[in-house]
């Protein structure tokens, strides 16, 4: 089962505490590392253990589908298999059914799709997205959703979030149902609000969901293309529909601004592949905002990447040597631009909780806003 401890609150309504569940403590408010397929890309895990994560994100989806179940149950769960110290979180895998594979049909039963990989045909239901997880053997599990995209119809938003609140139902109902690992306390399940863009269809959905003993609540469908306004503006409705004394979860959220913005509205966990993803793309996030290494002006910058910086990266190499590792295809670029952002968003987790603590935070988030340049939508991991 899952503790959660609030130990500070700020005048903002941001809160610093702990969870834990089954033996791993991680402190609130979190960043989750993707390891969406088992690793977090270009990274070890002794590597993310030394950055300060407690906690990472696996996919049900990608896991189920290989290496596959069996072998990561010999191992006595996801944990196991990747040698990863800390807590686990797996997505259920709604998210990337919806995205990634091609749809056979969408029913109250389930979806029904093909694999990504190989074509093979499967069906995924709340029930065995349950199993899935369970066989996975993470911490926190999450129950299977019908998340929409963006621009999406008010009628296309309301059958998938009624949709989604009943499959919500029958995720409790099986996770009562399967046995708790041998040696372990039960697993912790997470449900999530759905809503598309509508305020209305949101509150409804937090209103079903907030009526089952789910041990945490994430807020999903969001970052998925919309305007930043229109993401903080169902969240700063929805994060306060969710009970104080649980988890709150914003899924695939964002940029380090979009962090801090969301710790104001009192969101306490969140998973982005941002950092890596950009950093394998030549990008590095900085005290004052993005710095894109693919850019010519930096190919004879001898200073550090970021000169704010303590990470080893920032004081070994410099953005000259960075890009010239990226533009030449070396793999050392990846490693390091990944290296350096995770350290960036897991000290701007350390500063958030330390400014928390000492009732600062509304000041620290307006500074912080202030000084930074991130533009575009966020990105869904």
């Amino acid at each position: 089962m899952l503790d959660f401890t609030i130990h500070h609150t700020d005048p903002s309504g941001a809160r610093a505490g702990a969870v834990t569940v089954r033996y791993q403590r991680f402190e609130t408010p979190a960043f989750m590392p993707v390891a969406t397929q088992g690793s977090v890309k270009a990274l070890t895990q002794a590597e993310l253990v030394g950055l300060g994560a407690q906690i990472v994100l696996g996919n049900a989806y990608h896991l189920y589908l290989r290496p596959g179940l069996d072998l990561i149950q010999q191992t006595g769960g996801l944990a196991g298999f990747m040698n990863w110290p800390g807590a686990t979180l797996t997505d259920s895998g709604g998210y990337q059914v919806f995205s990634l594979a091609p749809l056979l049909e969408v029913s109250d039963e389930g979806v029904s799709f093909r694999s990504h990989l190989d074509g093979s045909e499967h069906l995924l239901t709340p029930e065995s997205a349950i199993e899935i997880q369970h066989a996975i053997g993470a911490d926190i599990i999450m129950a299977f959703d019908q998340p929409v995209g963006y621009p999406a119809s008010r009628e296309q938003a309301r059958e998938a979030t009624e949709r989604s609140d009943r499959w919500a139902e029958r995720c409790v109902e099986a996770h009562r149902g399967l046995p708790a690992p041998a040696g372990k306390s039960d697993q912790a399940l997470f449900g999530i609000v759905q809503g598309g863009f509508e305020a209305d269809l949101r509150a409804e959905s937090a209103r079903r969901l907030t009526a089952l003993p789910f041990d945490g609540y994430a807020i999903g469908g969001l970052s998925v293309g919309e305007p930043k306004d229109t993401t903080f503006e169902m969240l700063g409705q929805t994060a306060p529909l969710l009970p104080d004394a649980r988890p709150r979860y914003l899924m695939g959220v964002g940029t380090p601004s979009d962090i801090v913005r969301a710790v104001l509205c009192g969101v306490d966990m969140f998973d982005c592949v941002l950092p890596t993803r950009l950093g394998r793309n030549g990008t590095a996030y900085t005290a004052t905002g993005k710095v894109n290494l693919k850019n010519a002006r930096y190919q004879d910058e001898l200073g550090p990447l970021d000169p704010e910086c303590a990470c080893e990266v920032c004081r070994t190499h410099t953005r000259a040597y960075l890009r010239h590792l990226y533009k030449a295809g070396e793999i050392l670029a990846a490693r390091c631009l990944s290296y350096h952002n995770l350290y960036l968003y897991l000290r701007l987790m350390e500063t958030i909780r330390e400014q928390i603590r000492a009732q600062r935070f509304r000041e620290f988030a307006a500074w912080f806003l202030e000084k930074r340049s991130e533009n575009g939508p966020t990105n869904h991991a």
